[in-house]
């Protein structure tokens, strides 16, 4: 006996078949979109590593960039440097010629019976020495004015250190050295008077550094002052402050002066003190290398 299959079956089937088909198409036409997505995607990516690798590139060649101007910089730094150091060195070298082109060249001049020093010089500048560094209250003592703050600091440490030293003699000009020289050869002879006591032009005090020292024991009858605590101090300290004994025992300029000092600036001074030599012991070249800082 056949079944018969009834219309409302047949509309059912074909319903699920179009269904099916329905869902089917979707499904390849969402394939599709995918696929198609996926298909830019991938272009968008390979489009984006090559724009990646682009900026690599360019990242490396700026870095190379970067690099040769760092190093380029360095070696303009260098250069740079270099002329700073050069113009250093001639700013230096032109502020020393004109420091030395303002100081006196006779300052450390070989006056002792070797160079002439004429009548008609006097020290660039002279200050009157206060009366509680000298002996005879009732004169006036004159030294160089950049000599003078050296003696006071010299002074002054001396009687921190219970040494009491007093200026008996400083500047003496042209004439006022002609007159004493005269005096000493009607007092003492020609001969004996040429052993202790320059003559004009030829005298270290006209250059107005030079001091005679005493004690207030001693005075003006300074004869015995290396027997003296002060000269003994005098001897370890007086590099300190630029002075030096310019006629010690056994020289060949004149007698023993221990009273006699000059000021020649510490540089030279401690130099002769390290050394055990004294001022006429050197060439006056060599003395003249110290000219630049003598009151440094």
């Amino acid at each position: 006996m056949k079944t018969k299959i009834g219309a409302p079956f047949i509309i059912l089937v074909v319903a699920i078949v179009a269904v099916a088909a329905g869902i089917i198409g979707y499904v390849e036409y969402r394939n599709a979109g995918i696929q198609k997505q996926f298909a830019e995607t991938a272009g968008a990516l390979a489009s984006m590593n090559t724009s990646i690798s682009i900026l690599n590139d360019s990242i490396s060649t700026l870095a190379n960039q970067d690099q040769n101007f760092v190093q380029k910089l360095d070696s303009n730094q260098l250069d740079n440097s270099a002329v700073l150091d050069q113009i250093n060195k001639v700013s230096a070298t032109v502020s020393s010629i004109d420091k030395l082109s303002k100081t006196d060249p006779q300052l450390l001049q070989k006056y002792s019976k070797v160079y002439f020093l004429n009548e008609h010089y006097v020290p660039a500048s002279l200050s009157v020495i206060e009366p509680q560094y000298v002996y005879d209250k009732a004169r006036s003592y004159q030294i160089h004015a950049q000599v003078l703050p050296h003696l006071v600091k010299m002074i002054d440490a001396a009687r921190s250190a219970g040494k009491n030293i007093l200026v008996a003699s400083s500047y003496r000009s042209f004439g006022t050295q002609t007159a004493l020289k005269q005096n000493y050869k009607v007092t003492y002879g020609a001969g004996t008077a040429n052993s202790f006591s320059a003559d004009q032009g030829y005298s270290e005090h006209q250059l107005g550094t030079t001091v005679d020292l005493t004690t207030p024991l001693l005075g003006a009858t300074f004869d015995a002052f290396d027997g003296t605590a002060e000269f003994a101090w005098l001897k370890e300290h007086a590099h300190e402050y630029g002075f030096i004994l310019s006629y010690p025992q056994s020289n060949t300029y004149y007698k023993y002066e221990p009273w006699h000092w000059r000021y020649v600036g510490v540089d030279l001074a401690s130099r002769l003190h390290r050394e055990g030599k004294y001022f006429y012991d050197y060439d006056q070249r060599t003395i003249n290398d110290y000219l630049l800082t003598i009151f440094d």
